[in-house]
């Protein structure tokens, strides 16, 4: 039977090898490979500290192995990495047991059979010259926030480009943390309240967020499908940042809305529960089984209001035009918000992002056509670069002039004047991007 630590260095393999997303291939492994509670937490800790500081734990590497990085074999330095990274972070876990689990898994692993002493080697050495290491200090050093901070230049110089020194170390700092697991309740079915007690009998800590009514924060969840209140349909997970961009839109029972494009749905539950299951949300996505995913999230919320449809948000669909009290356009994006919880993002190429703001702009021209005059035209993105933002809304607004920015409030936040960037360090939230637009009458 798998242990914690070789589950995380297939997952960390499976990354490399088949691009797989690592959120994803782990919690199917787990699923599969049978981890109790306790080894699941850690195989989830182990992979995505590596991935989270990969570049800095390469470093090191760099440093001990006489053969470079790149060409070690794969599970060798998977094991060197969880290795280290357990070295360096895992202060709880005695530095003889990750030694000897890195050799041990190497052993059985890997078919050279001097692997397993150069991990031994390795690792001994720098728990030898571990104080001799010294990442060099600084914050406007752009090679230093990347190494330090595992973001590759490219993404380190974007970000000190807006932010500045001080505030770009502050974002690096929050993705590399965990994220709060936040969840929105079904106040058709219960209070916020009643949900805190049904959690809490299955032994799960949920505090009440700091600014958003009806939101906990979850810790010491489990699985949660496996819990008394999630198969109630008490409650379903959703970041606040994506439940503020549907507060944004300000829907109203009664009101027909179109989510164009919607999965996993918790943009689509949260207007369900908004109208409180009066009226109507037409929930799209390209792909059958992201369908199926959503109609079985809207049959256990109990929100028949919300009807999945198999829709391209780029394909006009002449009988919604003029349709829609509010059209909510969270577009295909870079994923840049939401590093802390895909570190894996952060070593995409800019070259794969090149073309995103162009299928934004088809998308959002597209969606507009269905927005009611007086209507509401909501586009957000998890991403927090202008080109993928601000840019998309202004070209737009530049050609359409039958659309304005409209002011909108959020919980526990000043007015927006139709636009609004939300950052992990500074919001707590996913980073995120919110514009709201009104079709003049």
């Amino acid at each position: 039977m798998a242990n914690a630590r070789e589950v995380a260095a297939r997952t960390l393999i499976a990354c490399e090898r088949q691009g797989a997303w690592s959120d994803g291939y782990l919690k199917r492994v787990i699923h599969e490979d049978g981890l109790d509670r306790r080894d699941a937490a850690l195989a989830t800790r182990l992979c995505f500290g590596v991935l989270q500081n990969r570049m800095l734990l390469d470093w090191y590497l760099g440093r001990l192995s006489r053969i470079p990085v790149e060409k070690l074999d794969g599970y060798v330095r998977a094991n060197l990495r969880i290795a280290l990274y357990q070295l360096l972070f895992m202060e709880k876990i005695p530095a003889s047991a990750a030694v000897n689990e890195a050799v041990k898994l190497t052993r059985a692993r890997v078919k050279n059979p001097r692997a397993a002493g150069m991990v031994n080697g390795i690792l001994r050495s720098f728990l030898r010259q571990r104080e001799d290491f010294s990442i060099p200090t600084g914050t406007d050093d752009v090679e230093t926030l990347s190494i330090r901070y595992s973001h590759p230049r490219w993404l380190v110089e974007t970000f000190l480009r807006r932010l500045g020194a001080e505030q770009t170390e502050a974002l690096l700092t929050a993705d590399n943390g965990v994220p709060p697991m936040t969840v929105q309740i079904n106040t058709g079915w219960g209070t916020i309240g009643e949900v805190k007690v049904v959690l809490e009998e299955d032994g799960v800590k949920a505090e009440s967020h700091p600014t958003l009514p009806d939101c906990l924060n979850l810790s010491e969840t489990g699985n949660l499908e496996k819990l008394k209140a999630y198969r109630q349909g008490l409650f379903y997970v959703q970041d606040a940042a994506a439940r503020l961009a549907v507060c944004a839109a300000g829907i109203v029972p009664g009101q027909r809305v179109l989510d164009c494009c919607a999965s996993p749905g918790g943009k689509s539950f949260a207007a369900a529960i908004d109208m409180d299951d009066r009226g109507e949300v037409i929930s799209c996505d390209i792909y059958p089984h992201k369908i199926a995913l959503m109609e079985a999230g809207r049959d256990r919320l109990g929100l028949s209001a919300m009807k999945p449809i198999l829709q391209d948000a780029r394909t006009y669909r002449a009988e919604w035009d003029s349709g829609f009290d509010a059209v909510i356009c969270d577009v295909p994006c870079s994923g840049l918000g939401i590093i802390r919880k895909k570190p894996d993002i952060r070593y995409k190429k800019p070259g794969d992002l090149k073309g995103l703001s162009g299928l934004q702009k088809e998308i959002l021209e597209n969606c507009s056509r269905y927005v009611k005059r007086g209507g509401t035209l909501i586009y957000s993105t998890c991403t927090l670069v202008e080109r993928e933002n601000e840019d998309v809304v202004r070209t737009f607004l530049s050609i359409h002039p039958e659309f304005v920015l409209e002011p909108f409030s959020l919980p526990g936040m000043e007015e927006q004047r139709g636009m609004v960037t939300l950052w992990p360090h500074i919001h707590g939230t996913d980073g995120f991007f919110i514009a709201k637009l009104k079709r003049l009458e």
